[in-house]
């Protein structure tokens, strides 16, 4: 994928505008983690850049190679996720991995990683940063997405299995895409996440959270079903298919590592963010008994070239694994913002 020549005049003059505020080839901008949570961006915007990302990548409008995945250790991973989004003049790479154990064993987080932002017409570096609030904000943008689509737009209750860093964001701004929701139920195998979840966001939430005893509580609950945990290794199903009813909607963000398989066979619509990185994932050995056929990419629904939700009846699963172009999406319009109110730190290259 290269830059269309009716760009080009476009995108000279957006390089000579970031002239004026960063001295391309001679410094860089440093993101921490706290800048990047400083940058003043609204989740409307979110959503609507992540929402492009996806419909874009579907288009066939960028250019995203699959996600390149190292496993050091049982149930880890790296992922190294470029992508060049032309219209937008972003490009970069994002190196991220998700280790379970940190928590426990070194007092981190689980996910971590960096991004690396560069100028498209010249190669040259533009920003470092940490990658964990991009991921945090973009992941759960995507179960918005696909929640506006696949979900009925009345549903009143929703529930979230983990309540982790992804899922204290899915939880935060759900409503904006799910307006009538009366009862939120969260669920997670640390009780005390949870708890925090309730008392950091009941006060800001129209909708009553509340703490489900058991995964099967909490998907018996919901109309709309969204789990946010870790992409494990081998089959270790927690989610019965008797507990699964005809019209709900579950929205994935670690595949199928948590459903049992008969679930996703009998789906009447299985959607996916990219077909090609479902195809390698299987490769991966993450989809043991393979998928059911796809219905749809989720930027095709969204881009109104396939169908979402039809009948009220429909057991509608989305399967999104996260893609690199939602995160150039997301960043050049944080880098903008970041250059416009002087956040970061200039290093020397």
């Amino acid at each position: 994928m290269k830059l269309p020549e009716e760009l080009l005049g476009a995108a000279e003059a957006y390089r000579k505008e970031l002239q004026k505020k960063i001295n391309i080839g001679h410094e860089l901008i440093y993101l921490s983690q706290d800048d990047v949570k400083r940058i003043p961006v609204t989740p409307a915007e979110i959503l609507d850049r992540t929402e492009k990302a996806l419909i874009a990548y579907s288009a066939k409008k960028v250019d995203m190679p699959s996600k390149i995945a190292l496993h050091p250790i049982t149930d880890t991973f790296f992922h190294a996720m470029p992508a060049y989004v032309p219209e937008e003049f972003a490009v970069g790479l994002k190196w991220g991995s998700c280790y379970p154990g940190n928590r426990e064993k070194y007092g981190f987080p689980q996910a971590q990683g960096l991004i690396i932002y560069s100028d498209h017409l010249s190669g040259l570096p533009l920003a470092v940063l940490d990658c964990k609030y991009v991921t945090e904000i973009r992941t759960a943008a995507v179960t918005y997405t696909a929640a506006k689509y696949l979900a009925p737009r009345d549903t009143e209750t929703f529930g979230m299995i983990g309540c982790g860093v992804e899922g204290r964001q899915h939880v935060k701004n759900i409503e904006t895409v799910l307006p009538n929701l009366k009862t939120i139920y969260i669920y997670d195998i640390y009780e005390n996440a949870a708890d925090k979840l309730i008392a950091d966001y009941q006060k800001n939430s129209k909708a009553k959270i509340v703490k489900a005893a058991s995964y099967e509580e909490l998907v018996k609950s919901c109309a709309v079903v969204a789990s946010a945990t870790v992409a494990a290794e081998g089959y270790h199903p927690v989610i019965k298919d008797g507990w699964i009813s005809a019209g709900q909607t579950i929205l994935l963000c670690e595949g199928h590592t948590l459903y049992e398989d008969a679930i996703f066979k009998r789906a009447d619509k299985y959607i996916v963010d990219s077909r090609e990185q479902v195809e390698q994932f299987t490769a991966y050995g993450f989809y043991p008994f393979g998928h059911p056929p796809i219905h749809a990419e989720t930027g095709e629904v969204a881009a109104g070239k396939a169908a979402g939700r039809e009948k009220p009846e429909e057991l509608i699963i989305g399967n999104n694994f996260g893609m690199a172009v939602e995160d150039m999406f997301v960043l050049r319009l944080l880098f903008d913002r970041a250059l416009e109110h002087n956040i970061g730190v200039r290093l020397p290259l």
